[in-house]
Order: C-alpha cells, then sequence, then structure tokens
C-alpha cells in the first residue's frame, strides 16, 4: 500500500524557474545535512538543495515560526490592491481567537514593517495562544469586516466544510520546511519530471510540479497561420509539446491526404514551420503530443483547431487559412453614441429573422449574418421601429454546435477570431468572414453601434486549448481536477500571458478588422479585475471610445462594486430586482431613488457605469417572471402584468444609467416560463406576430425610448454625476408610490421634469408641496404620450398629484 501524502518526506515540489524551483517538506527540517533528494535520470550533483528564509513561506502562506520560538502572522496589501488601506485596521482572526470577536481588538491587530523593500503588516504572538498541537484556522479581516479571501496557491489552504476558504497554522510546517534547489541543466517540460527521496526503506518518487513560472511563459511572436507573399508560417504556442505537427489539406472531402509537417520549438515554446506556397483557402490542423500525465490530455491523434484561426469549418475545424490583407479595410465613417446617449438592445442573430415575414430563404440554409444585414436594410427592421441605437448581439464567435443548422446561443466558445460557421452561407469556403463584416457595415450605415458578447471565461467541446495544453491554460484544483465556478465544466485561466494575450489580440480583431464598436463580457468576475484592466488600456489603443461592458458576477463571486474605478460599466442585477419587486408592490421609495438616481457610491461611480435592466437572455423573461398567470407563463398576460410592464419602461427610462432592454420583451415575448432556452431556437425566436397583438405596448416603448433620446430627454443622460438635490423625491404618506422632480435644485438650467408612479391597486393622491404650485404641462400617462394638440384628458397636477392604482406619468415644467 501507497504511503499517505503526511507520512510521506516530501509534500510538494515545484519549478520557479528553468533550472531553479522548491521542495516543501511534511515537516521542518532542523539537521544539519540536507536531506537525500535527487532528480530522476540524474546524478545526485545535478541538483544543489540549500534552504529557504521562512519569511518567503509566510508570504504565501500567512505566518512562520520566528527563530524566538514566536508565531508570525504576515499580511502582504499588494495582493489585494482593489483594498484602499489609509485608515483601515487589519486584524488576525481564527479558531483560537474566537473569529469575529478578534475584530477591533487591539491585541490581534497587525502592524506596518518594511521586509524587502515592500510594505507588509506583521503581528508577532506567542506559540501559547495554540493551546494544543494541532492545526488552527485563520484568516486576515479588516476594521469594516471585510474578509480577505486566501490565494487559491497558498499551501496551507483549507475548507471548513461551510464553503469558506482559510489559512491554516501548521505546528510541523513553521517556514523551515522548504527548500530551494539548483539544477545544473534546464529542465525539459515535455518530461514527466520525479524527485526521488532515499530513505532507509526504498526511494519516495514526487512529481515535479511545473509551479507558477511555468504559468508565467509567453511569447511575443505573431501567432496562426500567417500568410506571406507566396508562403504561410504556422506558429503555436506549446510549452509542454513533445512534438507539434501541422497538417494542411486543400480537399475537404478527403482530409486524409493532408500534408504533415514536423514543427520545430524555439526557445519561448512557440513551434514553427514555413511552407513556401500560397495556401490560402487551404485547411489546417494541429497535432500535438506531450507528457502523459493525469492532468493533461495530450493525444497525438486528435486535430487541433488553432486558437488563432481565422475562420474555422465547424466547432472541430478545420480551420481556413485566411489572408486578412486581400480584405479591404473597414473605413470608420460611424461614431457610436456616447455612453450615456446609448439604449442598448439585446438580441440573438438568428432570432431576430427566424420568424421574420418575407424574408427570401436559400433552400435550407440556417439563417445568419447576411440574413440579418438584409434585414437591417429594410424600413421595418424591428431595432429601428422600436428606436434604440446599440445592438447587443449574443456571441458570434465560433461555438461548439454539433451541426452547421443546430441552434445555439453561443456561449460555449470555440475559437475567439473565428465568426460563427453556423451563421455562414458557406463555411467550408469561410464566407462568415465577409458576411459579418457586411452586417457590421450595414448596422452601422443604418445607426447602431455594435456591441458584442464574448465568453472568456470558459470554452466549449472540444475543448482545443485543453489539447495544446490543460495545465497551462485551465484553472486546476492542487488534485489536478478543473475547477468549475463558470458551471460550464472548466474555467479558463485569463491571467496566464498567452490566455490574456489571446483575449486581447482576438478583441483587436474584432475591433480592427471587423469594426465592432464594443464588447460585453460574460462572467466578467472569472475573468478577473487586473485582466479586464489590461483589456481596457490596450483596447482603448485601437479606440478610446470602445464600449465595455461587465456581467460582473459568476458562481465564485461578484465583482461589480470592484468595477468603479475602471472604465467598465457593469450589468446591474441589483436594479433588475428592485424594479421586479417595485411593480409589484415589494420594494420601498428608499430602494427606488437609490437605484433611480444611478446606483451611485457602492455600484456606479460615474452615470453610466450602471447598465440597467429587467430582461435579458438569461433565465426567466420578465412578463412570466412578473406574471399573475400560474407556472410562470405570461403568454396570456393579465391587464395587471400589462400595466406593470409599461410602468417598468417608464421607470427603466427614467433612471440614470444606460437602459438595456432584450428583444421582445416590449411585445410582452414569453418563453411559457422556462428558464433556460440556450437550444431553444423556437421558443427564442421574435414573434412578430405578438408584436401586433400587443402593438400597443411595444409603442408605448419605442415613445419612450424617443422620449429619453430627445432634447427633452437629455435631462436624463448624465455625463457627470447630477449635482446634490437634483432629484427631489416626493413620497405618497403611505405605501410605495412617489413621484420625483428631475433638476430640482436648477444647476442644470430652467428645464425640469417631474415623474410619478403608483405601484399599488389603488388611486394615490401625493402631496407636492412647494411644487403643486408650479405650471406642470403632462406628456405622458399609464398608456401613451399624449398628443400636444390633443390635452382634452391630461392628468393636471395641483397641490398634489393623481395617479390611479398601477400607474406613471411624466409632466415637464412650462
Amino acid at each position: 500500500m501507497s504511503p499517505t501524502l503526511e507520512s510521506r518526506h516530501i509534500r510538494k515540489a515545484y519549478l520557479t524557474s528553468l533550472t531553479e524551483g522548491v521542495v516543501e517538506l511534511n515537516r521542518d527540517w532542523r539537521a544539519l545535512r540536507l536531506p537525500p533528494i535527487s532528480l530522476e535520470g540524474q546524478v545526485h550533483a545535478h541538483m544543489a538543495l540549500h534552504a529557504l528564509p521562512p519569511i518567503d513561506y509566510a508570504k504565501r502562506s500567512g505566518y512562520y515560526v520566528s527563530k524566538s520560538g514566536k508565531v508570525v502572522f504576515v499580511f502582504v496589501p499588494q495582493k489585494y490592491s482593489k483594498i484602499e488601506y489609509t485608515g483601515v485596521s487589519v486584524y488576525v482572526a481564527g479558531s483560537f481567537n474566537g473569529w469575529q470577536e478578534a475584530i477591533g481588538d487591539e491585541d490581534w491587530e497587525l502592524k506596518p514593517e518594511s521586509i524587502g523593500g515592500k510594505r507588509v503588516l506583521i503581528l508577532r504572538k506567542e506559540l501559547e495562544i495554540f493551546s494544543s498541537d494541532q492545526a488552527y484556522q485563520f484568516k486576515f479581516v479588516t476594521d469594516k469586516h471585510h474578509w480577505f479571501v486566501p490565494d487559491e496557491e497558498a499551501p496551507n489552504l483549507a475548507w471548513d466544510g461551510m464553503g469558506n476558504a482559510n489559512y491554516v497554522y501548521q505546528p510541523k510546517r513553521s517556514g523551515r520546511h522548504r527548500l530551494g534547489f539548483k539544477l545544473k541543466k534546464p529542465i525539459e517540460f515535455s518530461n514527466c519530471n520525479v524527485l526521488l527521496y532515499h530513505t532507509r526503506k526504498g526511494v519516495e518518487r514526487t512529481e515535479l510540479s511545473l509551479g507558477s513560472f511555468f504559468l508565467n511563459l509567453k511569447s511575443d511572436k505573431e501567432l496562426g497561420a500567417v500568410v506571406g507573399e507566396g508562403s504561410v508560417t504556422f506558429r503555436l504556442f506549446a510549452p509542454r509539446a513533445k512534438w507539434v505537427k501541422v497538417g494542411f489539406f486543400n480537399d475537404l472531402k478527403d482530409p486524409k491526404k493532408a500534408n504533415w509537417l514536423l514543427m520545430k520549438r524555439d526557445k519561448d515554446f512557440v513551434w514553427e514551420a514555413t511552407v513556401d506556397e500560397d495556401l490560402v483557402g487551404y485547411y489546417y490542423w494541429f497535432r500535438i503530443d506531450g507528457p502523459d500525465e493525469h492532468d493533461s490530455l495530450f493525444d497525438p491523434d486528435f486535430n487541433v483547431l488553432d486558437p488563432y484561426a481565422k475562420a474555422t469549418v465547424g466547432r472541430e475545424g478545420p480551420g481556413i487559412i485566411v489572408d486578412l490583407d486581400a480584405y479591404k479595410r473597414p473605413v470608420r465613417t460611424f461614431t457610436p453614441p456616447q455612453w450615456q446617449n446609448l439604449v442598448v438592445l439585446e438580441g440573438h442573430v438568428r432570432d431576430f429573422v427566424q420568424k421574420l415575414p418575407g424574408l427570401p430563404r436559400e433552400g435550407d440554409r440556417p439563417l445568419g449574418f447576411s440574413d440579418l444585414a438584409k434585414y437591417a436594410r429594410r424600413k421595418d427592421f424591428y431595432p429601428k421601429r422600436l428606436g434604440v441605437n446599440a445592438i447587443e448581439l449574443q456571441p458570434i464567435q465560433e461555438n461548439d454546435s454539433r451541426s452547421y443548422g443546430e441552434y445555439h446561443w453561443g456561449y460555449m466558445t470555440a475559437n475567439y477570431f473565428a465568426p460563427h460557421s453556423g451563421y455562414a452561407s458557406d463555411p467550408t469556403k469561410g464566407s462568415q468572414v465577409e458576411e459579418f463584416r457586411e452586417l457590421v457595415d450595414t448596422l452601422h450605415e443604418e445607426g447602431f453601434a455594435v456591441i458584442l458578447d464574448v465568453v472568456y471565461n470558459h470554452v466549449g467541446e472540444p475543448a482545443h486549448l485543453m489539447f495544446v495544453d490543460k495545465r497551462y491554460y485551465f484553472h486546476m484544483s492542487a488534485e489536478g481536477e478543473l475547477t468549475n465556478w463558470s458551471g460550464c465544466g472548466n474555467d479558463l485561466r485569463c491571467e496566464a500571458p498567452m490566455a490574456k494575450r489571446l483575449i486581447i489580440e482576438s478583441l483587436k480583431h474584432l475591433m480592427e478588422f471587423y469594426g465592432v464598436d464594443g464588447f460585453r463580457f460574460d462572467l466578467a468576475d472569472l475573468v478577473g479585475k487586473p485582466v479586464l484592466k489590461e483589456v481596457e488600456r490596450e483596447l482603448k489603443k485601437v479606440r478610446s471610445d470602445v464600449i465595455l461592458i461587465a456581467e460582473p458576477w459568476s458562481f465564485r463571486g461578484h465583482i461589480g462594486p470592484e468595477l468603479r474605478d475602471t472604465g467598465y460599466a457593469s450589468w446591474n442585477d441589483g436594479y433588475r430586482e428592485f424594479l421586479k419587486g417595485y411593480v409589484r408592490c415589494e420594494a420601498s421609495v428608499d430602494t427606488a431613488r437609490y437605484f433611480m438616481q444611478g446606483s451611485v457610491g457602492h455600484y456606479a461611480t460615474w452615470p453610466a457605469q450602471t447598465v440597467n435592466y429587467v430582461e435579458s437572455h438569461d433565465d426567466r423573461v420578465w412578463i412570466d417572471d412578473i406574471t399573475e398567470n400560474g407556472n410562470f407563463d405570461g403568454t396570456v398576460p393579465t391587464q395587471r402584468d400589462i400595466a406593470r410592464t409599461r410602468m417598468m419602461v417608464a421607470m427603466l427610462m427614467m433612471s440614470v444609467g444606460m437602459p438595456m432592454l432584450h428583444a421582445g420583451m416590449d411585445f410582452l415575448g414569453s418563453k411559457n416560463g422556462v428558464r433556460n432556452t440556450y437550444q431553444d431556437g423556437p421558443r427564442n425566436a421574435l414573434n412578430y406576430d405578438r408584436a401586433l397583438e400587443y402593438s400597443a405596448c411595444s409603442k408605448y416603448f419605442s415613445e419612450w425610448i424617443a422620449f429619453r433620446l430627445s432634447e427633452k430627454g437629455g435631462i436624463l443622460r448624465h455625463y457627470n454625476r447630477a449635482p446634490e438635490g437634483f432629484f427631489h423625491f416626493l413620497p405618497a404618506e403611505s405605501g410605495n408610490a412617489f413621484a420625483c422632480v428631475y433638476n430640482a435644485s436648477g444647476e442644470w438650467g430652467s428645464r425640469k421634469l417631474l415623474f410619478g408612479a403608483n405601484p399599488g391597486l389603488g388611486p394615490v393622491r401625493i402631496p407636492l408641496g412647494e411644487w403643486g404650485e408650479k405650471a406642470w404641462r403632462q406628456l405622458a400617462d399609464h398608456e401613451r404620450f399624449l398628443d400636444p394638440k390633443d390635452r382634452a384628458w391630461a392628468n393636471q397636477p395641483d397641490k398634489s398629484l393623481f395617479l390611479p392604482r398601477l400607474a406613471c406619468g411624466l409632466w415637464e415644467l412650462t
């Protein structure tokens, strides 16, 4: 029977460079002579060992034990740069001091010191704080009760059984259990490298991990199939490959006739081969072999789709060699509106056209880019009728649809550079390249900014990057299992330099070659703030006005508040839940005040940083979620459902921020209560007959959008944060109804608006105080915008504002 981890001499070993590394023993080494460790296949002299200072361990584990016998807790602020430390105290809290009881106790407060030129926080305590010789869990926490999550690669990480990760004090590992080593010759990544510990009973074998050093490898070479004059150079970054081959062919019906060339590896772990032929339009795959390890996925017989392929026949490939220089570079004549002037419509390429009457069909070909472009030129183009000025398309990068015509939302990405082959008229010839360019150009010509939903937190199947190097490109547990904070089975290691480069260069390609105006990042929490900030810096070098939007959560956490100091706007799930609750009389006026003023402070630093919405592609649609019908089925909405929907769009357009609608919600599009419809094309397709059935509601939406984008609506579109007193909320004497005066303080000139909403099931009168003495003219009520020439039924405020049940209204000061 093999020994347990705790009974072995070596706990783990990992590299810090090609010739250096660290060995962590299971207990402190106190002997003068260093332990008998060697690298398998090498003589003992090949490896030189030396002791490491305990403070190095503390920077990763949170503690060490000093020579004087004290436990020293060490907190490194640089690991948590998002926190402002001025005037903030940090404490150590654990099972040995009552956790919460330690907060505010000076005895457990860490103090600043400088070690190696870096500022750290330190607390020294006698070992007697530990009542017995056992492990104790602990964490660092501020006086504001912010608990710092330990580094997921901390050597002493543990879970408490309730979903919380903590550091662990281990009495047998005080910092003197770590040894450094140097090798005479560089390590070879393509081998399974093993350390040997020689004992009287035999030899213990421990795999030498590649460590964080490996995860920081990078190259600046141009990758993919690089077309030259009469030649193509293939390049692939594959750091642990034993060999890489590229196979190219021109007959898609007979890929077995591919010419396979063995590629050569350079010092930066980029494999390269040049073919002195014109191969534009040819197809190609890579094949890769590497070490046979339990946490790797090298397969010499698997055809790998080039991560940098500019077009692909399908999710499995092959890639298509494309000469980008052969295409006319886009001439940018379109300038997207400033963010505060955007009204965004989210939609799916195929949903827009699947049930569209009068669209010419070409046999059984699935609908895609060219069909949407044709529709966009028509006067009855739905986004035109609605009046939005930005279209956010669900993912258009190659996804893992299993067939040419299969419907898919697109959130399982197979390639980041290639437009989806399923939206092409002839994917075998790469028509998707020109057709997506044409779609973007057409939308620009029709006055729409183009935003793409992009997914960089996980990949679809087959996961080609896993066959390139699973360890490098994906987050894995200490046991070698893929992490799953995305809920899709794999989490991309976005911070790895070549993964980050893949993200940035594919985004630049979509901007520079296709003319895209911006991006919405799916599950941006998993992309991570540092990577998002670098993405922002690089994309703004291309275009300073690039639109950047984050879906700021994942199953791991929510970074919306952390993005306040970046150039990203964030989907506001708090706003979504507030408005769903408010129209059902379940949210207070104070809540309405916070969200309608732009989620100031906690969520948004500048006005357009909050993306206000109540429905997206994900989960139940609005009408299903708020309907009075059973089973969340809003197929036949009640009159109250419709009234609440009208109130919703009025409040959405009267809120500070960037409003976003989902295609079909204006005509009360229903999914019959189904929450996840990612492959349900018929249920997702826009039913334009329903737009005729609920045309009055749809018209009400378009009127509110037109008002928001009008000159009068400029009072709602804030570039800078409104001054104190701009909003004057007037709550009803009871219930949840309110009125609000916009520009009450007058800093924005003489124009003022009065808006009121009553979600209750009975009429109310809201006292207006001094505002009741003003001359107000009604612009809209809960059913329509009023005709200026016909004011016979206008609601005229006096000392109070009358609002019927489930009603809202808008007035301007004359």
